[in-house]
This record gives C-alpha cells, structure tokens and sequence, in this order.
C-alpha cells in the first residue's frame, strides 16, 4: 500500500510540523478535542515518519492502519501500533456508530502518548 516516492526535506518537514501543530491543538480542555487533535497529530507523525523513508502511503480503505503500523515498525515500537488501532477504533466508533464518548482520563492519556511519540519522531527525523 506504499509507493516510493522522494520526499524533500521541506515536505519532511511540514508533516512534522503539521503534526506539532495538532498537538498544541490538543493542548484542550475538552476531551473530544484532545482526543480527535491527538489521533491527527499521531497519524502525521506517522506520515513524517514513512516520508523520510521514501515512502508514500496511498489513500485506499484501511490505509490509515497500514501507515500506523509502518510507523511503529519503522520506530520499532510495538506500543505504537496497540494503542494507534485503540485509538483509530475510538474514532471509528465515533464517527460511524453514532458516537462515543472520550473521559477527561481517556484524552489525558492518549494525548500524554502522542505527545512522547512526536520527542521520539523528532529524533527519528532530524537526528537521522
């Protein structure tokens, strides 16, 4: 589900900074807010992540899955990939099942994650 395609490192670089963008978005008090900005935030870490890899993730059904996992492997973080499928069926209940509900302790929690996840992305990426 991957193409390889050459990234540059500007493109690189405003994933991640789309990504560090959502997470100060996240920054909320309301936990839908910073539970659906924290979810964004680790689907672009992920895409920053496959980009300095040369690879291109292509919009097809489940793709959002196959890019998580790529990402967790690549960061070789087998965590990454258990709570991104948590979190994307957290969503996915919420957007197709008529909604769900996210507890101030769930969002605290998930947006603690990502916010470690982009520090380690960060080395990842610049420090490669």
């Amino acid at each position: 589900m991957f193409v390889k395609f050459n990234f540059s490192d500007k493109q690189i670089s405003d994933y991640f900074q789309a990504a560090k963008n959502d997470i100060r978005l996240a920054n909320s008090k309301e936990p839908e807010i910073k539970f659906l900005f924290s979810f964004n935030c680790l689907l672009k870490i992920a895409q920053a992540v496959c980009a300095c890899n040369n690879l291109r993730v292509k919009s097809r059904p489940g793709h959002h899955v196959v890019l998580l996992d790529k990402c967790a492997d690549l960061l070789n973080s087998p965590d990454l990939a258990v709570v991104a499928q948590a979190m994307r069926d957290k969503r996915n209940h919420d957007l197709y099942d008529g909604g769900t509900i996210i507890t101030e302790k769930e969002a605290n929690t998930y947006y603690t994650f990502v916010k470690n996840y982009l520090k380690t992305a960060d080395s990842y990426i610049f420090k490669k």
